[in-house]
């Protein structure tokens, strides 16, 4: 087995703190920004800085594995980066500064029931493996919640590149942008609701007491 070295060991983790820094940038740039055209800039910077905190968190994960440099301060902070990180953004884009101006729709297809699900299905994931693992139980990641995040990380960037493409064109937002947004939230929140099954399954036949 690969020994990292003190360098190899501290580059992953450094990347993860670097995510961090970047979604607290990020969630201060998006607030912001109002719709259609006040600070403009700041939502382009949100957007670059999403997709570079988005990059960071696959890299940060293959070198730890690659280096076998995977740290109890990574598997703590990883994942809170990524929910602080995606998070934010459904919070903020569901906000009243995405509501088109003499209406209730938001610009970016988000609502705020389904920054609800968002964080529920986290809130639950979360709560059954602190529990599992508690009783020795390894309860590492499914394939569905690498989909998810694949969903959410390609989801908030496409809705931000959209605002800004529709915008620049015609400031009342056009039809085919809210319903592409509406399309890519909807995608989104499914993904992310469905991919709490298997981790609920897992756990019903973990602490299956015929078992």
């Amino acid at each position: 087995m690969h020994t990292p070295t003190p360098l190899q060991r501290k580059i992953p983790n450094a990347l993860t703190i670097a995510r961090i820094v970047m979604a607290a940038v990020f969630v201060a740039l998006l607030s912001l920004y109002r719709f259609p055209d006040t600070h403009t800039w700041a939502l382009v910077t949100a957007f670059l800085l999403f997709i570079a905190a988005a990059l960071t968190d696959a890299l940060d994960g293959y070198l730890a594995r690659r280096w076998n440099a995977v740290s109890i301060f990574g598997r703590i902070a990883d994942p809170f980066a990524d929910k602080v990180l995606i998070i934010a953004a459904f919070v903020l884009l569901a906000g009243g500064q995405f509501t088109i101006p003499d209406s209730t729709t938001q610009a970016s297809g988000i609502l705020p029931w389904m920054v609800v699900v968002i964080i529920a299905r986290e809130l639950l994931v979360t709560t059954i493996r602190a529990t599992l693992e508690a009783r020795g139980i390894d309860f590492s990641a499914s394939a569905s919640g690498k989909w998810k995040m694949i969903a959410q990380s390609v989801g908030v960037p496409a809705i931000l590149l959209i605002l800004l493409i529709a915008t620049w064109s015609d400031p009342d937002m056009p039809r085919w942008a809210l319903l592409t947004n509406s399309a890519i939230a909807w995608g989104v929140v499914v993904i992310t609701a469905w991919s709490a099954l298997p981790y609920i399954t897992r756990s019903m036949q973990a602490l299956d007491p015929r078992k």
